[in-house]
């Protein structure tokens, strides 16, 4: 089992706080998770309901390219349906050479509340999706050049001017949150990476989709990739859920159930509408019965490692734990709980603390002897 750990920056901030601090406070992240060698960062893109103020995440992405060493760097995602194609390829490009190849490219079809800002409906958001995904991967990635005519944009003769940085085709993602049988199968269509939210809440409202499982968006994805040729790598799938840990589980517990009830409550229940508790459950236990369902990681480094692998025996293994940094906790704490995350979680789950107990073993055996 091997899980590489990533950050996900929706990113949601409450209301009521100053957001220009808000927005540098995603940097400040981003820089601490490259000095703890955390492999990636993702930064979202949002339009309303107010918690999420960053609408232009190219702009983070090449000011944390100028500010870190080694982590990469993804669009967590562009929303197709409301760019132009080529200017998605465009500022791809781009961002690849910012960051020296350290450039993700992550690709969606937009949230339901931001498409009605530009008269979309799901519907024909997911529609723009399928026409723009093959359109933005021959820019990125392609030699040849483009003519195409859709109803919402036109392409003659398109190709970019700029190369990509290197040679290797940039990794292209696509988001699915278990809602739609769309992405899971374009990605197999197209042979993407799979970036998962694991965030099976608040989909109560009557007339909403059933979600699927981790397994079963996996399973879609292969289905499609074998019908098109393609083939699909596990180590390429990324699932995003809410993570935090402190030295006990009582202590986690502690540091985010005040800014949890905060998130759902007042952020999925009052801005976005959404019914986020089953009928008749507890509010009290809201935070207990999402991480008994999965929904969340919250705990000690025993109880977050043993998360993890039970994720891993879910799924049938995956490439990367996205952190879901939902500003549940205060800064302090959520510092610590990257801490903890990158010194005692990640190397217990990848077997790099082993062969250092394996010498201590070794010696104490020897000695026996």
């Amino acid at each position: 089992m091997h899980s590489r750990i990533g950050l996900f920056l929706s990113p949601v901030h409450e209301t009521g706080q100053d957001p220009h601090l808000a927005i540098h406070r995603n940097l400040e992240l981003v820089d601490l998770a490259d000095r703890l060698n955390f492999d990636e960062a993702w930064f979202g893109e949002h339009h309303s309901l107010g918690w999420g103020l960053v609408g232009a995440p190219e702009t983070l992405i090449a000011a944390a390219a100028q500010r870190t060493r080694q982590i990469k760097l993804a669009h967590g995602v562009v929303p197709l349906s409301g760019h132009h194609p080529f200017h998605v390829a465009s500022r791809a490009v781009h961002l690849d050479h910012l960051s020296r190849g350290r450039y993700i490219l992550g690709v969606g079809p937009g949230v339901p509340f931001d498409g009605a800002l530009f008269g979309l409906n799901p519907k024909e958001q997911r529609k723009r999706l399928d026409e723009a995904l093959p359109t933005v991967l021959e820019l990125v990635n392609g030699e040849q050049r483009i003519t195409r005519k859709t109803d919402w944009f036109e392409l003659v003769d398109a190709k970019l001017q700029l190369p990509r940085y290197g040679t290797a085709p940039m990794e292209v993602a696509l988001a699915t949150s278990g809602t739609s049988e769309t992405s899971p199968r374009l990605i197999g269509r197209y042979g993407l990476s799979m970036t998962s939210f694991a965030l099976p809440f608040a989909l109560l409202t009557p007339g909403a989709p059933e979600h699927m499982g981790l397994a079963q968006q996996w399973k879609l994805a292969e289905e499609s990739a074998a019908e098109h040729g393609r083939t699909l790598h596990r180590e390429n799938w990324r699932v995003a859920l809410p993570v935090h840990v402190a030295e006990t589980r009582e202590q986690a517990y502690k540091e985010v159930r005040e800014g949890y009830d905060r998130w759902l409550f007042e952020y999925f229940g009052k801005a976005a509408g959404r019914d986020v508790l089953a009928p008749g459950a507890d509010r009290e236990r809201a935070l207990e019965d999402r991480v008994e369902a999965g929904g969340a990681l919250v705990g000690s480094v025993d109880d977050v490692v043993d998360g993890i692998r039970r994720m891993h025996e879910m799924t049938g293994g995956f490439g990367t734990l996205l952190v879901y940094v939902a500003d549940w906790a205060s800064y302090e704490a959520t510092d610590r709980s990257m801490e903890l995350l990158a010194r005692y979680v990640a190397p217990r789950v990848n077997g790099f603390v082993d062969r250092p107990q394996e010498a201590v073993d070794w010696a104490i055996a020897s000695r026996a002897k």
